[in-house]
This record gives structure tokens, sequence and C-alpha cells, in this order.
């Protein structure tokens, strides 16, 4: 029997996080936690450690890249995606799985095999 898988989409945009959220299910994600801000995103992985991250770059309230940091740097590495239209300050963050928006079902499947793939090689 397969392990649940549980997701955490670290968004400002609702519309976008619960696109992303359905996106999960259907690639067979049990259960989805959205966070908005970093400090939120920090505390639910807290409470629930995630198989999976995707992550914008900006927010509102903090930065996606420092959000995943400071994620890791509790234990444990989590695959990420990271889903931006600024992909140019991903190069804080140098081979990481990136999907620029605007993006479609085929991208967010073909990021999740390959960070699933990155995660079994670690």
């Amino acid at each position: 029997m397969n392990k649940p898988l549980h997701a955490l989409v670290i968004e400002d945009e609702l519309l976008i996080a619960l696109d992303i959220e359905q996106q999960l299910k259907e690639l067979g994600f049990t259960s989805v936690d959205i966070a908005t801000s970093e400090m939120e995103a920090i505390e639910l992985a807290g409470e629930r450690c995630p198989d999976l991250i995707t992550a914008d770059v900006e927010l509102r309230e903090g930065n996606g890249i420092s959000a995943i940091r400071r994620i890791c740097d509790r234990g444990g590495q989590v695959p990420v995606i990271y889903i931006t239209s600024r992909t140019d300050l991903l190069e804080l963050v140098p081979d990481s799985i990136v999907i620029q928006k605007p993006f479609a079902m085929g991208k967010l499947r073909q990021a999740h095999l390959e960070a699933l793939g990155s995660a079994a090689r670690q």
C-alpha cells in the first residue's frame, strides 16, 4: 500500500494556490496545506512534514526561498518545485527545479517526477 502523500504550497495568490492544489491532488497527493506567507509556511511544515513543497519566490509577507531554507534547516530534505515569474531570483538556489508562471498541468507533472527523482538520489 502506498503512503499518503502530503504537499505544502507556498503561494500568496489564492487562485494560483488552489490550481496548484488541484493539480497535486490529480498527481496523487492526498492532502495539501496552503501557506500565504513565509512564517505560515514554516509553521505548517513544522506541524506536518510535507513530501513535496511548491513555492513562489516573492510573497507579500516574506520570501519563498527563505521559507524553504528555514524549513530544511529544521532537518530533512524535502523535494521543492519553485513556481514563479521571478526566475531571475533563483540564481540564489542553483540546480533548483523551476516552473515559470503561467504554467500548464504537464509542467507540474514533469517537475514533480524530476523532484521525486532528485530526492531519491540524495
